[in-house]
């Protein structure tokens, strides 16, 4: 398959109004795609755009405001986007909502509302907006999962099984669709600076104390900028690549869940505890917070060779 053409064709991309996906609106506006951004932030939104088309004037970009936890309004918006663009170079399925406790900590209800935007309105989406990527040349699907895609620790019941079906999902997709000449590509980011885990709900049964401590301890480990990680993930659809891992902390998990499936999360949580120090980070052993913009705790290298890190205290 080719190399993935940017300038001239429509990127649809959902999330847009901050983190991963604001920076991929912006890289995307400076390879030359036009804008389908998708957001629920209507504020936020506005911004993004008015940033954007004060740098390129010449891009056109449509927003459409929704909650993608809303199963019909998704549906509308993703039938809208497919009337007004019957051909669609890329779409980039980046939104999702974190959730804090343990399963026997949150209810069905809390457990399902990440659910339905993690996964089900990917499918939503994806299933409408196909055909549009079939009949565009040289099109592809970016679908992101997570770190915790790739592993799953202890207190992300919700949040790694929507996102391990999203994997799922992506995967049957690239094999489904290479005869169509569609690229797919599965995105697992590591550690990177976003809003996820200040949006993020908490378990009903999870006290605000506990959910605090361990959530200060992974906001620590953030350390990728979300314009970077914009950047690996675009490099990887250009290339055509099956599936892209954002950071050390995103590579060295998956490497460690490949040699010991079963007993990974015991070396993860030594690791947090020797990094963040002792007590405090053992608390979390028991219960992670909220995936702080997909990280987890693992010693990595200094220098990433993909996704150079962060100067330490930069906002996203």
């Amino acid at each position: 398959m080719r190399d993935f053409v940017f300038p001239g064709g429509t990127a649809v991309v959902t999330g847009a109004a901050s983190g991963i996906g604001e920076a991929l609106a912006h890289a995307l506006a400076r390879r030359g795609a036009d804008l389908v951004l998708l957001d629920r932030d209507a504020e936020r939104l506005d911004a993004v755009v008015a940033a954007i088309r004060a740098a390129h004037p010449d891009r056109r970009i449509d927003t459409h405001l929704v909650d993608l936890a809303d199963a019909d309004a998704t549906d509308r918006v993703a039938a809208e986007i497919r009337r007004a663009h019957p051909r669609i170079r890329l779409l980039v399925n980046n939104a999702g909502v974190a959730l804090g406790g343990r399963f026997d900590q949150v209810t069905l209800d809390e457990f399902l509302w990440v659910v339905d935007i993690n996964f089900r309105a990917v499918v939503r989406l994806t299933h409408t907006l196909l055909p549009a990527l079939k009949a565009e040349p040289g099109a592809h699907l970016a679908n992101v999962s997570s770190l915790f895609g790739l592993i799953a620790p202890a207190g992300q019941a919700a949040y790694s099984a929507s996102k391990f079906a999203v994997r799922g999902f992506t995967e049957a997709l690239r094999h489904e669709l290479a005869d169509d000449g569609v690229g797919v590509t599965s995105v697992h980011p590591g550690g990177i600076r976003t809003r996820i885990a200040q949006s993020a709900r908490v378990g009903s049964g999870v006290s605000r104390e506990e959910y605090e401590a361990g959530r200060r301890q992974f906001e620590k480990l953030l350390s990728i900028d979300p314009a970077k990680a914009a950047e690996v993930i675009l490099r990887g659809v250009q290339r055509r690549r099956g599936r892209v891992l954002i950071g050390w902390s995103a590579k060295l998990p998956d490497l460690l869940a490949r040699l010991a499936p079963a007993s990974y999360h015991r070396v993860l949580v030594t690791g947090l505890n020797r990094g963040a120090g002792g007590p405090a980070a053992r608390s979390t052993s028991r219960l992670e917070p909220a995936p702080a913009a997909d990280s987890v705790p693992t010693p990595r290298p200094a220098v990433d060779p993909l996704t150079p890190e962060a100067t330490p205290g930069q906002s996203a």
